[in-house]
């Protein structure tokens, strides 16, 4: 018999307390994409201060304690008492979901925190925060704990002194001994300041990592920077005494150009499109430019929020682009093949844009807000931006030229490419198997129950077939270091033995033919080397995966192995290692007299059995799932390492040289 299912089993979670419950419904996950959401979200705020024009300078501090600030100099948080509740506005915008100034239409004519949950969702998840609010010559203060106020608000004349550093910090106005009272240095200087400091500790029981990454910061930060040209966003980092400072005039036009640092352009300036729909009151800004890569680099942003996954409004850009370059071309008589047709992705190839609209009322899919769902928008963007695109070429007729010619060159390498993918279906068709005659496939047929391992030469390949699972584990080697993808045309990719035999392994296609549904296996785990020439296979595998096969990285099919790097014996006892502490741990513990220590260089130096017991079990085995937290930073990172600037490159490896803790030399 079971128990009655009645009122006493209903819990109504109040407060926040939802939020820390389940957080990852507010802000995606509790990775370290979670965990810098939450910066992001605080950050938000004082960007919709600045659209509102009541902001222009914004502070983002990694205190040494692991903490972060964020301070602006906007209208600071209302503190005044709220009648309905009886409690002040700063602490009801901090406790309660859904509260805030970005739904009355008057406060922010444009946010991108509509939801109205962002600093409260922080205040929950954060083990402690404090908010501090510059209004009136006052200053307010209020402490939390885990989304509950741990004190009252209060309120204190700031001095001035306090004054006086906070102006020379906000404006830089020199200091003048003479002036020793507050009326007299407003009198001099200006205005009275006004602001909003948040400090906030997140929660290590919530977070799987509580560090927040410099670099990470540093590429948000600098983006809000290019779409809200006039704001200055200083960052700073404590534990690293790393800083710096982002502001540029140049907004979408200086924001191409650094995308294209190190490309060689196609045509010399960036063109920049801006217009507004005066009936929806749409703001649309684009700034795009060709260079000699093949790949393509479109970021999507709507009120400075960035939508990763796109959406109607980058429908609507790349609806209009190709319809404006093939209108134009025939107007122009530039493609003198009239069999040959100029397809969106076609003209996508080499170009780099970026999109940014305005507007009041966006409907984000998600709290994450990573893709725009607006229908009407979609039909916005297309009409204004074929109008302008169109308008520009007819004035600047050598560009035109430039781009049409680009594409041309990309549509017959992608005629190619599809003859030679038409060659190898019907080959395949002879042979009657389209698999790859390397492959050692399983007999499990539901992708979801299958995993294939790509190995790295045929001695590891010999020991992962051997020490597999039959029934769901299938192996692929490959030999050698794959193609460079990031330097090579789709024709010659699609040629490359290596690349044909893991494309017709997966089963799914690459590039706009890619079909997530006809994915083989749901597990697609690299296994190299744990040595130099491993990792830059691992890297070249990544590089292909990410630009060709982005959709399998998105649905979580592709995961990284980790063999062991050590294994420590005693007698009869074995144990194995995955880092050097680790190792150093186990020869404390067994002793050193009469311990072998044994480092792996590679996998084909573990016998089957070793490799199925520390890398290939699911009981036993440590993988690491690949996830895109951020894809214009990943494109950054991926065309610094293996693009054609060489000394991009170099910077980067200075730079975190420091960071390597297992270099094999």
């Amino acid at each position: 018999m079971t128990d009655p299912y009645d009122a006493s089993h209903i819990t109504v979670l109040e407060g926040l307390a939802p939020v820390r419950e389940r957080p990852a419904m507010y802000i995606g996950s509790t990775d370290t994409r979670g965990l810098h959401h939450l910066v992001y979200e605080v950050v938000d705020n004082s960007i919709d201060e600045a659209l509102a024009g009541y902001c222009n300078h914004i502070w983002v501090n990694v205190n040494g304690d692991g903490s972060c600030t964020v301070v602006d100099n906007g209208r600071g948080i209302p503190i005044d008492m709220m009648k309905k509740n009886g409690k002040s506005a700063l602490e009801i915008v901090l406790t309660v979901l859904h509260a805030g100034g970005k739904f009355d239409k008057e406060t922010y004519q444009v946010s991108g925190g509509l939801h109205g949950v962002g600093v409260s969702v922080v205040n929950a998840l954060s083990m402690a925060l404090k908010a501090t609010v510059y209004r009136d010559g006052n200053i307010y203060e209020m402490d939390f704990a885990k989304g509950k106020p741990s004190g009252p608000q209060t309120c204190r004349e700031e001095t001035l002194e306090e004054f006086k550093s906070r102006h020379l910090k906000w404006y830089g106005s020199p200091a003048q001994p003479f002036i020793d009272d507050r009326t007299d240095f407003l009198a001099v200087f200006g205005k009275k300041l006004s602001g909003t400091d948040i400090t906030f500790m997140p929660d290590a029981t919530i977070f799987e990592t509580v560090q927040f990454d410099y670099d990470v910061l540093v590429h948000r930060l600098r983006e809000l920077a290019f779409l809200n040209s006039g704001i200055t966003i200083a960052l700073k980092d404590d534990r690293s005494g790393d800083s710096e400072v982002f502001s540029y005039a140049g907004g979408l036009k200086a924001f191409v150009t650094y995308l294209n640092t190190g490309s060689v352009p196609t045509h010399p300036d960036v063109i920049v499109l801006g217009k507004k729909d005066p009936i929806d009151k749409i703001e649309v800004d684009v700034a795009l430019q060709y260079v000699n890569t093949y790949s393509e680099q479109v970021f999507s942003f709507v009120n400075s929020v960035n939508t990763r996954e796109g959406g109607t409004h980058l429908e609507g850009f790349r609806s209009a682009i190709t319809r404006a370059i093939n209108s134009s071309s025939k107007k122009n008589n530039l493609v003198k093949e009239a069999s040959l047709a100029i397809r969106g992705e076609d003209v996508r190839e080499g170009l780099t844009a970026v999109i940014s609209i305005k507007m009041a009322n966006p409907q984000f899919e998600g709290q994450t807000k990573m893709r725009l769902g607006n229908s009407n928008v979609k039909g916005i963007v297309d009409s204004l931006v074929y109008q302008t695109l169109t308008e520009y070429f007819e004035e600047n007729p050598k560009v035109l030229a430039a781009i049409v010619e680009k594409a041309v060159v990309a549509a017959r390498a992608r005629e190619a490419a599809r003859n030679a993918r038409e060659l190898a279906r019907r080959k395949s068709t002879l042979e009657s198997s389209g698999l790859p005659g390397k492959l050692a496939d399983c007999s499990e047929r539901d992708p979801s129950k299958s995993e294939i391992y790509i190995v790295e030469g045929d001695s590891a390949g010999g020991s992962a077939k051997q020490g597999r699972d039959r029934r769901f584990q299938a192996i692929l080697p490959l030999r050698g270091k794959i193609l460079n993808v990031e330097k090579a045309t789709q024709h010659k990719i699609l040629k490359n033995i290596e690349i044909q035999a893991l494309v017709s392994a997966i089963g799914t296609g690459v590039g706009d033919q890619f079909d997530s549904q006809k994915a083989r296996y749901h597990h697609v785990i690299l296994m190299t080397d744990a040595d130099v020439d491993g990792a830059h296979i691992r890297t070249l595998l990544l590089t292909f995966l990410f630009r060709y096969m982005t959709k399998l990285i998105e649905d979580g099919y592709v995961y990284i192995a980790q063999p062991p790097l050590y294994r420590i014996a005693k007698g009869k006892v074995e144990k194995y290692a995955f880092r050097e502490d680790e190792m150093r741990q186990f020869v404390a513990e067994f002793g050193e007299k009469g311990t072998t220590i044994q480092r792996y260089k590679g996998l084909g130096e573990m016998n089957a059995s070793q490799l199925w017991g520390t890398t290939m079990d699911p009981d036993q085995r440590v993988l690491k799932q690949v996830k895109i937290e951020d894809a214009s930073f990943a494109n950054e990172i991926f065309e610094k390492l293996m693009g054609e600037d060489v000394n991009a490159r170099r910077d980067f490896i200075k730079r975190h040289s420091r960071e390597v803790t297992n270099l094999d030399i």
